[in-house]
């Protein structure tokens, strides 16, 4: 029982500095992380490099695929991209293996203290940052003396040490049987880099030879797999391929190198180093390196196949109204998130507009399909307004910066003023059939009217929302002042129409409805005023 303690307590402490040097990492490296995304082209070689660095900050190679997953549901990136990324990502995950295999446990104490009291005495975001990553950094590696401590004493069972000694013979029986194992405990731990630090400690006690390592660490590249194939359940067809392409690349690259490779590589890394934890974290390194640079020519193949497996679908690449680019997978990236959600707010901005158009069109086309259009789109505005709403609050519960956290109360703004618009394109509607039912007529002055303030209203919601979208502070300021012109003559109709009420030139209920519509226009422009402030408060800060 002492063993099993001390193990679990270990491997607990070592996936706990993983994960607070990862969020160190992350926070420091995140405005830099999203303009590696942003870079990405449909190079497979630079979706290499982008893969293997982003992997490095993160941590887990679990968590890159994943977020590959989620980038590729939200039409981030492109299957040919997310494939290049997740082949750069098994490199990235050896840097966890190497830095383990290093005997530094004696500045492991000194690491943490120092990291502590750098967390406690300053208040400068940054440099709290660059803190964590150090208190990350020691508590991995005291977590790490802890499972040696803890396995130390399995070298006086017999039975174990042989276990494990069979896992090197030549046998496929005892190979295979050695790649499940690294496949199962890596698929219940979801991390391939802690089944490697707890390989690397049985190893540094001499009980796990390179030639009883390698092919469990083979085992661990399968493993990592079900991370992401479990996160794609849910997702669109496209990202289960992205999974899909995982799988594929790490089963090829397994089989290759437990059938041709082994004894090659071996006999590479023992020529190398003669510390069993180094050969061990040299013979992970190896192997990931050379099957992706085996592997990457044929990435179109990859493809090929997994869209063989998962068949296309002609309605994949239908128009999306409701909501497109935000995902719970790229949380592990806020910066990335945060940036997702700006793309989302704008086509939720553009599908209320959408709704609009629709209401106009059915008061003017007295077309009661149109006004019963706008009722729909309306519906998937409001549905839109509340998933975003609940994924900013997810987003703002991550580690984030203020200048993150100004953005996302922005974000809650803007997403109310666009509902709003949404509202008021239903009410248009409403009015549109209330037209068509009662056979109102308008006078020829009055529709032309309708028309004018239409025309500006539309040209300021759209505006507002090309400035949201490119943060032009120019075209804001110009949708603010047409804002006071609009109520100018909202109030100017207002009273033309009266005039005309009055002389019996229009009847009673059209003149309702008239002054109903330009009512609601007026509100859309407002609305587009606060979304054309929200855009110039954000970039003055």
């Amino acid at each position: 029982m002492d063993i099993a303690f001390g193990l679990i307590g270990g491997l607990g402490l070592f996936l706990y500095g993983m994960n607070v040097m990862a969020a160190g990492l992350e926070k420091s490296a995140g405005d830099k992380l999203k303009r590696f995304i942003e870079i990405l082209t449909s190079n497979r070689f630079m979706g290499v490099v982008v893969g293997a660095l982003v992997t490095m900050v993160v941590q887990s190679s679990s968590a890159t695929t994943v977020m590959v997953v989620g980038f590729v549901n939200a039409g981030v990136m492109k299957l040919t991209q997310a494939v290049g990324v997740i082949m750069g990502a098994n490199i990235g995950t050896t840097i966890t293996a190497q830095l383990v295999s290093i005997n530094l446990t004696a500045i492991a104490p000194i690491s943490v203290g120092i990291g502590v009291g750098i967390w406690l005495f300053t208040s400068n975001r940054k440099v709290k940052n660059f803190a964590e990553i150090i208190i990350g950094f020691g508590i991995l590696f005291l977590g790490m003396d802890m499972m040696k401590h803890a396995v130390k004493p399995l070298r006086q069972y017999e039975g174990f040490t042989n276990l494990l000694l069979s896992f090197g013979q030549p046998n496929i029986t005892d190979r295979v049987l050695a790649i499940l194992t690294g496949f199962g405990i890596t698929a219940i731990i979801q991390s391939s880099s802690a089944t490697t630090g707890i390989l690397i400690a049985l190893a540094s006690q001499g009980l796990l030879p390179i030639e009883s390592a390698f092919p469990v660490i083979l085992g661990t590249n399968i493993g990592t797999c079900v991370t992401a194939m479990i996160s794609s359940i849910g997702a669109n067809k496209t990202a289960k391929r992205a999974a899909l392409v995982h799988l594929l690349f790490n089963v090829i690259g397994t089989v290759l190198f437990a059938i041709l490779l082994a004894k090659p590589t071996i006999h590479f890394v023992t020529q190398w180093s003669d510390d069993p934890a180094r050969q061990l974290a040299n013979a992970h390194t190896l192997f990931n390196i050379s099957n992706t640079l085996l592997l990457v020519w044929f990435v179109p193949l990859f493809v090929y196949a997994a869209k063989k497996i998962i068949p296309y679908d002609q309605n994949e690449e239908r128009q999306i109204r409701g909501i497109k680019y935000i995902d719970d997978r790229i949380l592990e990236t806020p910066s990335i998130a945060i940036g997702q959600v700006s793309r989302e707010v704008l086509h939720m901005g553009n599908v209320a507009l959408e709704s609009y158009k629709y209401s106009i069109e059915a008061f003017f086309k007295t077309d009661v399909k149109l006004a019963q259009e706008t009722f729909k789109v309306e519906k998937i505005v409001n549905d839109m307004e509340r998933q975003i709403s609940s994924y900013l609050l997810k987003v703002s519960n991550t580690e984030i910066s203020g200048k993150q956290r100004e953005m996302i109360e922005g974000f809650f703004n803007t997403i109310n003023d666009i509902e709003r618009v949404g509202d008021h394109a239903d009410n248009l509607a409403e009015l549109a059939i209330y037209r068509v039912e009662n056979k109102l007529d308008f006078s020829d002055k009055a529709l032309e009217e309708l028309r004018i303030m239409h025309e500006r209203v539309e040209k300021s919601y759209r505006e507002a929302l090309t400035a949201l979208r490119s943060a032009d502070m120019q075209m804001a300021q110009r949708v603010i002042e047409r804002e006071g012109e609009i109520d100018h003559m909202e109030k100017m109709l207002r009273a033309n129409h009266i005039s005309r009420l009055n002389k019996q030139q229009c009847i009673p209920g059209s003149g309702v409805i008239f002054l109903d519509i330009i009512s609601n226009l007026e509100r859309i422009a407002d609305h587009s005023s606060n979304i054309a402030l929200a855009v110039m408060d954000l970039n003055k800060k």
